[in-house]
């Protein structure tokens, strides 16, 4: 699958928006993925997980952040015949839960939505490191990271978009109605506070 490609395919499905967005990282952005939009039609989905699947030889593992990158990891393990884990947030820290378990040497690769700042990613990078597994990278389907984000990315679609810090958005400033769609927000509704059970940056767009 080509870039130009994949980027009819979220455009067709209605995944790529344009407008005033609180990310889950606290900026604000002209730009927004609403990857559910292709997740939704699981033959679509499917379709991107086999293409990430194919870069990555002899997966043993993949392991997803909660919680938006759950079903994407789990169509990717399909695709790859590997195991399903996700990673959640647990005192502040990602951490592996309800049994889950890393060996050392399997070849893991973490999967994310979107990559952002890359702050969820590379904590659960970080993670699979400590347990002696050997770390494939990170795969996503959108990267619409704006610096190094300090691990292996590899993204089916790279989308440039502008962010801003709340106090410096010119969005804001020009009275642009805020719009919170992001999972980290889905516990309270009002733009701008933040949901206890994801209270980190998040690298959903």
């Amino acid at each position: 699958m080509t870039a130009e490609e994949a980027r009819r395919l979220f455009e067709r499905h209605g995944a790529i928006l344009s407008g005033h967005f609180l990310l889950s990282s606290g900026r604000h952005s002209d730009r927004y993925v609403e990857k559910v939009r292709v997740l939704e039609h699981p033959e679509v989905a499917m379709a991107l997980s086999r293409e990430i699947a194919s870069w990555y030889p002899a997966v043993d593992v993949v392991v997803a952040p909660a919680v938006g990158a759950i079903a994407l990891g789990f169509a990717v393990a399909l695709a790859a015949g590997a195991r399903s884990m996700f990673a959640e947030r647990e005192a502040g820290r990602m951490s592996l839960r309800r049994g889950f378990l890393l060996s050392p040497g399997e070849r893991t690769l973490v999967v994310e939505d979107v990559v952002t700042t890359g702050a969820s990613a590379g904590e659960v990078f970080e993670l699979v490191g400590a347990t002696g597994a050997e770390r494939l990278g990170v795969a996503a389907l959108i990267d619409r990271s704006v610096g190094p984000v300090g691990f292996p990315l590899r993204a089916v679609l790279r989308l440039d978009a502008s962010t801003w810090d709340p106090g410096a958005c010119p969005l804001c400033r020009s009275g642009a109605p805020l719009e919170s769609p992001g999972s980290r927000y889905l516990s309270d509704s009002r733009a701008g506070t933040h949901s206890k059970e994801e209270a980190e940056p998040s690298t959903r767009s």
